[in-house]
């Protein structure tokens, strides 16, 4: 094998990689969101748990946070805007993030 075909096959496993650890991070904001909706909704234990991955389960409809920003918004009616959910999964996503770097 030559070093190009060594560098691509490194390159290619990197993308594999990263992209998994995306898609992770981003189901578990999902399920961290998941939890902080379940609280206002006044769930707790298990019932929150099962909450939190319907909200995770909501992600794979279409691509990108825009499904469970609906899921929540009407889970969430007059309590939490669409917007308000929104800053909750971009301030959560760090979070989701460093909790799996932490992990490694």
């Amino acid at each position: 094998m030559s070093t190009f075909d060594d560098r691509e096959q490194a390159f290619e496993a990197k993308f594999a990689h990263d992209a998994e650890m995306q898609f992770r991070a981003e189901a578990r904001c999902n399920k961290l969101v998941g939890l902080w909706a379940a609280e206002i909704l006044g769930k707790t234990g298990q019932d929150a748990a099962d909450y939190a991955m319907t909200v995770v389960a909501s992600d794979f409809e279409e691509a990108g946070h825009e499904d469970v920003v609906r899921k929540l918004a009407a889970d969430l009616e007059g309590k939490v805007g669409a917007d308000q959910i929104r800053a909750k999964l971009a301030a959560t996503l760090p979070i989701a993030k460093s909790q799996l770097m932490s992990e490694l």
